[in-house]
């Protein structure tokens, strides 16, 4: 089915992020997983090439446009080119909203220029070792020292944890507040007390650097709160639709790349003399997927439209994520055993696809979760 919710402009938009794919990644992409980070020149490449701060204002460096079909065009394509390592969509589409829509003034003008320029990676720190879905269960905490705060805890699976060097932490600043006495305090690189621990070994994603992150008795600045006090919960609420929108279009843009890589294979490579395809077994298998991945991108392009005029909710987001995420894990399952040993070769994109897109039923919110926000919404 032809996609009918892109512009000639966005088109365009594509063919500019496949040529910085070819030129400043690709290249480098190998490397990059043995290293277990990507270089910082790529950021500024990002920046240069006009790849971050999409959404941020024209007057901070950005693209100026808060249509969210830049931001899935960007996210296709680096999915396609099996190019996880440089996240940028965390970057823009995750970090960025909390930075335009919570900041001062002051903070803008401090931190969104190289934010947009690539000089300014960015995280966020919410997960613990723990508490993870559960905001309740956080224990970092922040003690209000008059002109400054005095934060301490820990923080695990920070994705950018090791470039960063902006980290937005959800720490506990009103103790018996539960999940409503939650803050966000903005940390930066070389701030005395803020430590780094490992950069974490995964099964995949090798090239997106993974970390622990420490803070002992780290002054943060009052100026470095951002939005409201104890108002995290609801910061953090009202931009996860978006989260798990771009988190679900990467999803079905993978599930579909598997399928065109596996459906040439299977023409190709033969058993018994001849190719898998005459096998009817075969075309069962990619007539399955082909019709998932059919139905899971309308529904997803209709998200991604309403998102783009503003109205997408909370479930619906649920609702593709948790769709999307599932259905790449299947197809990523089905078309490696559809290439047989040659599908467990770190060599071909299936094996690299079936080990870096694992994670994606688990961060954003997992599968269960999804479903429970789902099924309140509906019972109760």
């Amino acid at each position: 089915m032809k996609r009918q919710i892109f512009a000639p402009e966005h088109d365009a938009f594509r063919d500019t992020v496949r040529a910085f794919l070819d030129r400043e990644v690709l290249p480098h992409y190998a490397q990059w997983e043995k290293d277990g980070i990507v270089s910082r020149e790529a950021w500024r490449a990002a920046g240069k090439q006009g790849l971050l701060g999409l959404a941020v204002p024209e007057e901070y460096g950005g693209g100026g446009t808060p249509d969210f079909r830049y931001a899935a065009v960007l996210a296709e394509e680096f999915t396609r080119a099996g190019a996880p390592g440089l996240a940028l969509g965390l970057h823009n589409d995750i970090i960025g909203p909390y930075l335009t829509g919570l900041a001062t003034s002051e903070q803008r003008r401090r931190w969104l220029p190289g934010f947009c320029d690539g000089s300014l990676i960015t995280a966020i720190a919410m997960t613990e070792p723990g508490a993870g879905s559960d905001l309740q269960g956080i224990r970092t905490h922040a003690e209000d020292r008059g002109d400054h705060w005095v934060l301490n805890g820990s923080k695990t699976f920070i994705s950018n944890g090791i470039l960063a060097d902006l980290v937005i932490v959800v720490a506990r600043t009103t103790p018996e507040g539960g999940a409503h006495g939650l803050s966000l305090l903005v940390v930066e690189r070389g701030t005395d007390g803020f430590e780094r621990g490992r950069n974490l070994d995964k099964i995949g994603q090798k090239a997106q650097d993974t970390a622990e992150l420490f803070f002992h008795d780290v002054r943060v600045p009052k100026e470095n709160l951002l939005g409201e006090l104890n108002g995290a919960f609801l910061h953090l609420m009202t931009n996860l639709a978006q989260e798990r929108l771009s988190i679900a279009v990467s999803a079905i843009a993978a599930a579909e790349h598997l399928l065109e890589i596996t459906t040439e294979y299977v023409k190709e490579r033969e058993a018994f003399g001849r190719p898998l395809a005459t096998k009817q077994h075969i075309r069962f298998e990619i007539a399955e997927m082909a019709t998932e991945c059919a139905v899971t991108r309308t529904f997803l392009d209709r998200c991604i439209e309403d998102h783009s005029n503003g109205e997408l909710d909370a479930v619906h987001a649920s609702m593709a994520k948790w769709w999307a995420t599932e259905l790449q894990k299947r197809v990523a399952d089905r078309c490696l055993q559809l290439h047989g040993g040659y599908g467990y070769m770190s060599e071909y994109p299936v094996a690299r696809a079936f080990t870096d897109g694992r994670i994606q039923t688990i961060y954003g919110g997992t599968t269960e979760i999804m479903k429970e926000i789902i099924g309140r919404s509906l019972l109760g």
